[in-house]
C-alpha cells in the first residue's frame, strides 16, 4: 500500500530529524531511510519537499548534496542577492535591506546573482557607507549558465566568459564539448562550483558559432546577459495555431473605430506596432483623442507556453543589428502589429481633451480599429514642416495638441533630458560603415506625449479611482549624496546647481539642462544628470516618477515588446468585469524580475552598440581626431571623438610630458610642472592607438604631432602584445576535471 503522507507531514518530519541531529549532514537517501520512506511516489514528493526547505532557507544543502538544518540567524549574518560588477567587486542586497560589499577574494564559490549567506564586518569600507562582507555559502545556484569563448586545451577546454562579472573560467572535459571548436562561442552550463581555489565545471550545450563571425559576437553579448534567443518548440507552435483573421464575434462585441482616422508614426525599420492614434476635433472646441494600443491578451493567454515565455523575457531587445522579440515574430510583426489597412483589436484609452490639454473625461474600451497609414518619423517630421500627405491635416492637429501637452507637462515639473541617441550603420556583413547621432524630433515628441497621457490615465484609473492593485511605473528622488556629487560636477564648467542639503529640484535641474542646450559640454552635462537620477522600476508600491513628475503613472502603452503592459492590460479586464486580480505580493515579486530583465536588456543593447563602435574606431588606428573631453579620472582622461562619435581613454602613463595630479573636487588633472589643467569640455587632439573588441574599449592619446608605432591589442582576450597568460593558467590536464579544473586560470579578469 502506497505512503500517503501530506506534503506538511513530510516537512515537519524532515525539519524534525535534521534539527535534532545538530549540525550533522545527512545525504537525501539517507534521510528517506530514517523516515521509512520506501515507495516511489512518497519519495518523489519528499524530494520536492527538501527542494522547497532549501529554497526557503530553513535546510543547507551543503558540498555533495548533503543537508542539515540551518541554524537560526545570527546578528552578523544576513542572506540576500549578490551582484558582482565589471571590476570584480560584489555588492549584496540583503534581506533586512541593508546593501553590503564584497571585496575581491571573499565571495568564496559565489557567482553573480547567487543567493549567498553572508558574514557582515564591523567597520565600514574606508571612504564609503557600505559595511564589508564575506560569502560563507551559496543558498541558490541562480547563475546556470553562461556564454564564453571555446578555448582547447588538449583532451579539455575552457570556455572564457564574455560576462565580465564572471571572472572564472569554466573547465568543460572532453566528452562534453559538444561539437565546439576553438575560437567558437559557445553556451555552456555552469553544473559544479565547490571550490574556490578552482573553475566552474559544465558542459557545452550550444554552439553559437565562430567569435570571429560578427553576428555571432552580438548575440553572445546579448546571451551573457541572460537574453533568451531562440523560442522553444511548443511556443512556436502556440503561435502557429493562432489565426491571422481577426474573429468576428470579437468585432461584434467591441467598440468599432474603424472609421477614425488612425494612424501610426514608428522608426523606419520597426515592424512591431504597438500604438495608434487619432485627434479629432469637437463641438465647443475640445479635442477626441485615441490612443490605441495591440490587445495582445487577447492572443497571450496566461499560464500558456507563450505567455510563461513573454514573462521570463520580460521585455524585447534591440541589439544593433537585430531585434530580439518577447513574442514570437507572427504575433509581434504580424497578427498584433497595428499594420496599416488592416483591421486589428485593439485596447482604447479614448479621451476629451481641452485646447489646454487638460483631460475633461475619458473612457478605456475593448475595440477594434483599421491603421489608415503608417508613417515613419522622419516621414511625419515632413508632414510637420509642410509636406504633403493624405494625412497631412490629422498629423499636424495631433501635432499642435501635443505640443499644448508637452508645454503644460514641463510647466508641471517634467524634467526635459533630449540626449541624441548614436546609431551605428551597418553593411551586410554586420560591419560598421558609419557612426550618427539622431537627435529627436516634433514627431518622436508627438507620439511620446500621447503615449505618456495614456499611461497616466490607466495609473489613476486603477489606482486612485479603484483602489486596486497595479504594476506602477515607479522612479524615486534623487539620492542626496548623488545630487551633492552631480552639484560638484557641473563646477567644473563655471555652473551652480542649487541644493537645499542634497536636494535638487526638477525647476533647479532643468535650470540646469537650459542652461547648458546647444553648448559643446550640453551632452557631458546631460548624461552626467541622468547617472546622478535613481533607476525608474516597475513596482506594485506607487511612490510617483519623480523624473516625469507624475504622482500615477504605469506602462500601457507597448504590450508588444513589454510585459508589464501586458500585465495591466489584464488587470484592467479583470477588474472591468469585478473579478480579483494578483495579490501584491505576487506583482511585488513579478516586479522585481521584470526591472531585472529590463535592466539585463538595456545593458545587451548598450554592449552591442559599443562593440560596433569598437569596431568601427578599429578601422580608423593611427588616425589623428579632434575631440572633447567628457571625463577626468585619476587614471586617465575620457575623450569623444567629434566625428567618430567615439569615446576612448587618454591614460595617464601615455602622458608622459608631466606628472599629473587629480583633484577630485574640480575633477581635472593638473600638471606639476607645466601647471596644465585637463577639464571637462576641454577640446582636443587625439590619436587613435587602440582598440579591443572584447576589452570593447578604446585607447588614444594626446597628438603632439609625432609619429609612434601603434600599440594594439595582442589575442582575442585584449591583451597587450608582449603580455602573456599569467603563470601557471593553462592548468594540467592530468588527473581528470577536478585537476584540471584546481589548476585552471583563477581570477584572470581584473
Amino acid at each position: 500500500m502506497a505512503d500517503e503522507r501530506p506534503v506538511p507531514v513530510l516537512e515537519q518530519q524532515v525539519l524534525d530529524l535534521l534539527r535534532n541531529n545538530g549540525t550533522t549532514a545527512f545525504r537525501p537517501k539517507e534521510i528517506s531511510r530514517k523516515l521509512n520512506i520506501t515507495d516511489h511516489a512518497t519519495y518523489q514528493r519528499f524530494l520536492e519537499v527538501l527542494d522547497g526547505l532549501v529554497a526557503a532557507d530553513r535546510v543547507t544543502r551543503e558540498k555533495g548534496g548533503r543537508l542539515k538544518h540551518r541554524a537560526p540567524e545570527r546578528p552578523n549574518q544576513v542572506a540576500g542577492m549578490l551582484q558582482v560588477t565589471a571590476q570584480g567587486h560584489g555588492y549584496v542586497t540583503a534581506e533586512d535591506g541593508r546593501s553590503l560589499f564584497v571585496p575581491p577574494g571573499r565571495f568564496g564559490v559565489a557567482l553573480d546573482g547567487d543567493k549567498v549567506r553572508v558574514a557582515v564586518g564591523a567597520m565600514p569600507v574606508e571612504g564609503g557607507r557600505l559595511r564589508e562582507a564575506e560569502v560563507l555559502e551559496v543558498l541558490e545556484r541562480v547563475r546556470k549558465s553562461t556564454v564564453g569563448t571555446f578555448e582547447k586545451m588538449g583532451h579539455f577546454a575552457f570556455v572564457r566568459p564574455d560576462d565580465p562579472r564572471l571572472p572564472r573560467d569554466v573547465y568543460v572535459a572532453d566528452a562534453d564539448f559538444n561539437g565546439a571548436k576553438e575560437n567558437d562561442k559557445v553556451v555552456v552550463s555552469i553544473d559544479r562550483f565547490d571550490d574556490p581555489k578552482g573553475a566552474p565545471e559544465g558542459r557545452v550545450l550550444e554552439v553559437l558559432g565562430s567569435a570571429d563571425d560578427p553576428n555571432v559576437a552580438v548575440l553572445a553579448l546579448a546571451m551573457a546577459r541572460g537574453v533568451r534567443a531562440r523560442f522553444p518548440e511548443q511556443v512556436e507552435q502556440e503561435a502557429e495555431a493562432i489565426s491571422v483573421e481577426v474573429p468576428q464575434d470579437e468585432v461584434a462585441r467591441r467598440l468599432d473605430l474603424r472609421e477614425k482616422p488612425i494612424f501610426t508614426i514608428d522608426p523606419f525599420d520597426a515592424k512591431d506596432f504597438d500604438d495608434a492614434i487619432h485627434v479629432v476635433p469637437l463641438a465647443g472646441g475640445s479635442f477626441e483623442v485615441g490612443v490605441h494600443i495591440a490587445d495582445v491578451a487577447h492572443y497571450v493567454r496566461e499560464g500558456q507556453p507563450m505567455d510563461g515565455e513573454a514573462y521570463l523575457r520580460g521585455t524585447s531587445v534591440y541589439l544593433v543589428d537585430r531585434t530580439i522579440p518577447m513574442l514570437p515574430e507572427k504575433l509581434s510583426n504580424g497578427v498584433c502589429s497595428l499594420r496599416p489597412n488592416e483591421d486589428k483589436l485593439a485596447f482604447s484609452v479614448i479621451m476629451e481633451v481641452s485646447v489646454r490639454g487638460i483631460v475633461k473625461g475619458y473612457e478605456i474600451r475593448d475595440s477594434v480599429i483599421h491603421s489608415h497609414a503608417r508613417l515613419t518619423y522622419e516621414e511625419a517630421q515632413g508632414v510637420i514642416d509642410g509636406a504633403e500627405h493624405p494625412m497631412a491635416e490629422d498629423v499636424r492637429r495631433s501635432n499642435e495638441l501635443a505640443r499644448v501637452l508637452t508645454k503644460k507637462r514641463m510647466n508641471e515639473g517634467s524634467i526635459d533630458f533630449d540626449v541624441p541617441e548614436v546609431k551605428v550603420i551597418l553593411d551586410e556583413r554586420g560591419e560598421p560603415v558609419e557612426v550618427i547621432r539622431k537627435e529627436r524630433q516634433e514627431s518622436n515628441r508627438l507620439i511620446e506625449e500621447y503615449m505618456l497621457l495614456a499611461n497616466r490615465i490607466v495609473a489613476e484609473h486603477v489606482g486612485k479611482k479603484l483602489k486596486r492593485p497595479m504594476v506602477y511605473r515607479v522612479h524615486d528622488a534623487p539620492d542626496v549624496e548623488r545630487m551633492n556629487n552631480l552639484a560638484e560636477y557641473v563646477k567644473a564648467f563655471g555652473y551652480y546647481l542649487q541644493t537645499e542639503g542634497g536636494v535638487v529640484t526638477r525647476a533647479e535641474l532643468n535650470k540646469l539642462l537650459t542652461h547648458f542646450k546647444g553648448h559643446p559640454e550640453s551632452l557631458v552635462v546631460e548624461t552626467a544628470a541622468i547617472q546622478s537620477m535613481a533607476k525608474a522600476v516597475y513596482s506594485p508600491d506607487n511612490i510617483g516618477h519623480f523624473g516625469l513628475g507624475f504622482s500615477w503613472y504605469s506602462h500601457f502603452t507597448s504590450p508588444i515588446r513589454r510585459y508589464p503592459d501586458l500585465i495591466a492590460h489584464r488587470l484592467l479586464r479583470l477588474y472591468a468585469t469585478g473579478q480579483a486580480g494578483p495579490t501584491v505580493e505576487d506583482l511585488r515579486r513579478m516586479s522585481k524580475h521584470l526591472s531585472d530583465r529590463e535592466r539585463e536588456a538595456a545593458e545587451a543593447e548598450r554592449d552591442s552598440v559599443k562593440l560596433k563602435l569598437v569596431e568601427y574606431a578599429a578601422k580608423h588606428l593611427g588616425e589623428v581626431f579632434d575631440g572633447v573631453v567628457v571625463g577626468v579620472t585619476k587614471f586617465g582622461v575620457f575623450v569623444q571623438m567629434t566625428r567618430l562619435l567615439v569615446e576612448g581613454l587618454v591614460h595617464v602613463r601615455e602622458m608622459e610630458d608631466d606628472f599629473w595630479q587629480y583633484d577630485p573636487k574640480r575633477y581635472v588633472l593638473v600638471g606639476a610642472n607645466s601647471r596644465r589643467v585637463i577639464k571637462l569640455g576641454d577640446p582636443v587632439r587625439v590619436q587613435l592607438v587602440a582598440a579591443s573588441t572584447s576589452l570593447r574599449r578604446v585607447d588614444l592619446r594626446f597628438w603632439d604631432g609625432k609619429e609612434r608605432p601603434e600599440r594594439g591589442y595582442g589575442g582575442r582576450d585584449g591583451r597587450r602584445e608582449g603580455k602573456g597568460a599569467p603563470k601557471g593558467a593553462r592548468g594540467n590536464p592530468k588527473g581528470g576535471a577536478k585537476a584540471g579544473a584546481k589548476t585552471a586560470r583563477r581570477g584572470r579578469r581584473h
